[in-house]
């Protein structure tokens, strides 16, 4: 009888569950850009291929010859719009690429970027990873000035701020607005014959240069992307992190290079692009991610060790952390959960309602290798805590004798504004429940989080002296402390299906 009312009651649990999208913060956007190559649209797409996992709603690449300049979009998966037949249909030596999860703005066609504007500083076309947490009054004052916004997505600002400069060049157009908008940007742009590329002055958003060398002493290829991996299909060498404040340009001139903040600020990088949102065989802020996370595990075991028999990841994320952890601990690592890849997109877009059947699905448990065993799961995060419950509960239900939970990150207790899709904070169990509670909420046998230091120690160990420091990073979402003018999450654009005409 007790077991059956155990059953029952979660049972009505799980049913209450059914209202709240994936457990997991998603993944912000993925940009991309090629200058001088005959193949830009090819290169371009390679590119967003590799940065699929920034976004899986839309993409769409624009591309330019020195005169026109054509683009495709559509929602779905790059290899799904991309076909070679539209492919061919974007011509040019020049391209620009965005993958999106809608932050801000409708979740539809109309918002998939890269976003045009044709002005009196000619075509512009732009694509932004980030988020703007002072749209409101810059909308409201161009709207004023006589502009006619095509999208709800904040990043069309940056370019009608371009399009309403009063600066007599683009390049300081570009410098003179960028310098007006606050938040998180790292954005591509392109015109008919140039490429541009700027991180905001903190930095939050990640964005690399890289070069191909050419062929028989033609010029070099130069691309920018969100991440290194990208870099790596294209066969092109990483030269540098575009620096926050920073824009570049690259013309039939060369690359050239001007700071466009009006005042220094600190850096604020997001550290969770290390714990989570950034591919393992990426360098982040000119650091190895797969190097971070590997010493999150190790200083998790160094922490909060526990007795157990072995050290089991929750697929993927939890992956390398737990290879760390288990190397420090000297408990055994092996994949007692095993991810079903093929689970598709229904599963990751915004305001999706995923039963408990979506987590079964996506993740079973190895019973071979949790019966009779005291495991340690480990994991990214834990945001509302549903999804942790449910994979407690399968372990446990395969055989384990205890189930212990480690996560590579503190408690976060603060939703983030700075391009991050992050519940409110009602919705964020850590900013409503003490450690304790939310052992309870989950029902595992312990639980522990990294420390706030022991993260930022992870993310800079073995630096040289002028690498990244403990300070250089925005942990806001673990502390409540941000890097620029606090804003209500009620004033972002919240992201709904809309259907595109």
């Amino acid at each position: 009888m007790n077991n059956e009312l155990t059953t029952l009651e979660n049972d009505v649990m799980d049913m209450q569950d059914d209202a709240t999208p994936f457990d997991k913060l998603r993944e912000e956007c993925g940009v991309m850009a090629v200058y001088n190559h005959p193949e830009a649209a090819r290169m371009t797409y390679w590119g967003l291929y590799s940065l699929q996992h920034r976004g899986q709603e839309s993409a769409g690449i624009a591309t330019a010859d020195g005169q026109n300049v054509n683009d495709m979009k559509g929602m779905g998966l790059v290899s799904e719009i991309f076909t070679d037949d539209v492919l061919a249909k974007l011509p040019g030596h020049m391209a620009i690429g965005h993958t999106r999860y809608s932050t801000t703005g409708d979740s539809a066609l109309l918002n998939a970027q890269p976003i045009s504007v044709e002005s009196t500083r000619g075509l512009i076309a732009i694509a932004h990873n980030g988020n703007l947490v002072n749209l409101g009054n810059s909308r409201e004052r161009l709207e004023r000035d006589g502009a006619v916004f095509q999208t709800t997505s904040d990043s069309e600002i940056i370019i009608q701020l371009i399009a309403h400069s009063k600066a007599s060049t683009l390049v300081d157009c570009i410098a003179d607005s960028l310098s007006q908008v606050e938040g998180a940007f790292s954005i591509v742009m392109m015109t008919r014959n140039r490429i541009f590329a700027a991180r905001d002055p903190h930095g939050l958003r990640p964005l690399s240069m890289g070069r191909i060398s050419g062929a028989n002493g033609a010029p070099d290829t130069f691309v920018f992307a969100s991440e290194t991996c990208a870099f790596d299909l294209l066969h092109a060498k990483y030269e540098r992190d575009v620096e926050p404040g920073e824009l570049v340009m690259v013309s039939e001139d060369g690359v050239t290079s001007r700071h466009f903040a009006k005042m220094a600020v600190p850096k604020a990088s997001c550290i969770f692009e290390h714990v989570y949102f950034a591919r393992p065989d990426s360098k982040i802020y000119g650091r190895w991610v797969q190097k971070s996370r590997e010493e999150m595990g190790r200083q998790l075991a160094r922490e909060s060790g526990v007795a157990a028999d072995l050290v089991v990841p929750v697929p993927d994320s939890g992956v390398t952390a737990a290879l760390g952890y288990a190397a420090e601990s000297g408990i055994p690592f092996n994949f007692g959960l095993i991810r079903n890849h093929y689970v598709g997109r229904t599963f990751i877009q915004p305001e999706q309602r995923v039963r408990d059947f979506g987590v079964r699905m996506k993740l079973n448990p190895v019973r071979a290798l949790l019966e009779g065993k005291r495991v340690i799961l480990i994991d990214d995060s834990i945001i509302r805590g549903t999804t942790s419950r449910k994979i407690v509960r399968m372990v446990r239900a395969a055989g384990a004798t205890e189930v212990h939970m480690r996560i590579s990150c503190p408690p976060t207790i603060s939703p983030c504004f700075y391009g991050v899709d992050t519940p409110s904070k009602k919705d964020l169990i850590a900013a409503n429940k003490s450690i304790e509670e939310i052992r309870e909420f989950i029902e595992a046998d312990s639980l522990a989080y990294l420390s706030l230091v022991g993260l930022t120690h992870s993310c800079t160990m073995g630096e040289p002296v002028d690498g990244l420091s403990p300070g250089d990073f925005c942990t806001a979402c673990y502390t409540g402390d941000y890097p620029t003018a606090w804003v209500d999450v009620s004033e972002i654009l919240p992201a709904e299906a809309v259907v595109s005409r």
